[in-house]
């Protein structure tokens, strides 16, 4: 079936799940052109074929075929001899196959275990059984400082709650983009943790861009309220997103998912 073809409704309800499809490929692979690609693909895929959603609800079945076609090219994930890259894909290797994804699909992309389980092709059971693998070798890998750039103090003070129970320590929180800047220089973080407007008006994005400036690549993520403005494929873009208002599994999980992969892909304003 070609892209002419495609009932409208169809595309419309394509073009609403596409900033997500992008978020979770990014989040899979760990790079924004990599995940973008494997987005791309699996649309193609479905544009070239709509009889691939048959039986499932479109979104469910955009996202299982995404995954098809990623783990039919070998589930790549993308590798670098040096540095966090390298560090990274030590730690990948000691996961259970499926589990990370299951976990990004749960808490994250908000799917229920049935969805799941239709997504990459296990029971509803093993799919429960592999979120919670996920959460505990996660833990067990990766642990370290995390500064938070957030002005509303209530917000700031739940996310510090949530960081410090997974057992990270927060270094602080900057409310404008010079406190954090002046935060950084005080302490190195492993992770950054931004709001995307600040209190005086200031950028999250540039606050971080001003940090892995000055303090080189680290992991960062990026949390709005409106994510599908930032996903739009034009310019770079965070690997991993929070969207307002968010749950705690869903910062606890991003929070893994970027120490683990050590993503530094940043937005530029």
């Amino acid at each position: 079936m070609t892209d002419a073809a495609v009932p409208s409704d169809i595309s419309d309800q394509l073009g609403q799940i596409l900033p997500y499809l992008r978020r979770f490929a990014r989040a899979m692979t760990g790079s924004q052109s990599s995940g973008d690609r494997f987005a791309a693909a699996a649309l193609e895929a479905i544009l070239a074929d709509r009889s691939v959603l048959s039986g499932l609800d479109v979104k469910t079945g955009v996202f299982r075929v995404l995954y098809r076609i990623w783990a039919s090219a070998g589930a790549p994930v993308e590798t670098g001899e040096n540095g966090l890259k390298a560090r990274a894909q030590k730690h990948l290797a000691r996961l259970t196959e499926d589990s990370r994804e299951a976990l990004l699909l749960h808490t994250i992309e908000g799917f229920g275990f049935g969805e799941i389980a239709q997504i990459i092709d296990v029971t509803q059971s093993e799919a429960e059984e592999l979120v919670s693998i996920a959460r505990r070798e996660m833990a067990d890998v990766v642990s370290g400082s995390v500064m938070i750039i957030e002005d509303e103090a209530i917000i700031a003070m739940d996310l510090e709650s949530i960081v410090s129970d997974m057992g990270h320590r927060v270094t602080g929180v900057a409310r404008t983009r010079d406190e954090a800047k002046s935060l950084g220089a005080q302490e190195t973080p492993d992770l950054i943790l931004a709001d995307i407007q600040l209190a005086d008006n200031s950028s999250g994005i540039d606050a971080v861009n001003d940090l892995i400036g000055s303090l080189g690549e680290r992991p960062v993520i990026f949390i709005t309220a409106f994510p599908e403005r930032l996903l739009t494929g034009d310019k770079h873009e965070p690997a991993f997103l929070i969207s307002k208002p968010y749950t705690e599994d869903q910062v606890v999980s991003a929070v893994s998912q970027a120490m683990f992969f050590s993503s530094t892909e940043t937005l530029h304003s």
